[in-house]
């Protein structure tokens, strides 16, 4: 699908650059360098969307191109981020917590037209219900080593696809981008030539 002007994807993230790709979306990929830290007294909503913001500008700061996309995701346990585990203990920790009980995922995401200036933030919110985990499923998936990179300490793409009992949202939300949401966004913006019925 040809776009209007170039769209970045600010992002390291794999996961994102193939839901991009699935939805025939041309674009280009220059990961945002900032720090992710939660700030004090920071909401999860806040603090995807800060983010997503940060990384969209950061990018267009120094590249060229027309729309850019930031975004960020955090998972959510009674009102706490779930960052990345340090170490297979704390990813130990996260996955005991997250067994048999529902979480958020957030996904706040920004795209900022560099040529009018308008920024368009959203934040999409999905409930995901885990299974009981036994001590050795966790283990093992632990031993993957999938565990490790990934927010809340699991991927549903990845080896805890089996994990997951429910999905109350968007699917690709979970992944790393709510990609209806989006697309939606870039149409409105003139980011994208789509021919409409």
């Amino acid at each position: 699908m040809s776009n209007h002007g170039t769209i970045i994807l600010a992002s390291a993230s794999p996961r994102r650059t193939e839901l991009m790709a699935l939805a025939g979306i041309e674009f280009s990929v220059i990961p945002a360098d900032i720090n992710e830290a939660v700030l004090p007294g920071e909401e999860p909503a806040e603090h995807v969307l800060r983010l997503s913001r940060e990384k969209a500008d950061a990018v267009a700061a120094t590249a060229d191109g027309r729309f850019f996309i930031g975004a960020d995701t955090v998972v959510v346990l009674d009102g706490r981020i779930m960052g990345k585990p340090v170490d297979e203990a704390e990813a130990f920790a996260m996955l005991s917590d997250l067994s048999g009980r529902s979480h958020e995922v957030i996904t706040g995401f920004s795209v900022c037209d560099k040529i009018s200036g308008i920024h368009i933030n959203r934040c999409v919110r999905t409930e995901v219900t885990f299974k009981e985990l036994s001590e050795r499923e966790i283990r093992a998936y632990i031993a993957t080593g999938c565990p490790m990179d990934k927010a809340g300490a699991y991927a549903m793409q990845g080896g805890a696809v089996h994990f997951i009992r429910s999905i109350c949202g968007s699917y690709t939300n979970v992944i790393g981008l709510p990609m209806t949401e989006l697309y939606e966004t870039l149409c409105h913006l003139g980011a994208l030539n789509v021919d409409r019925l």
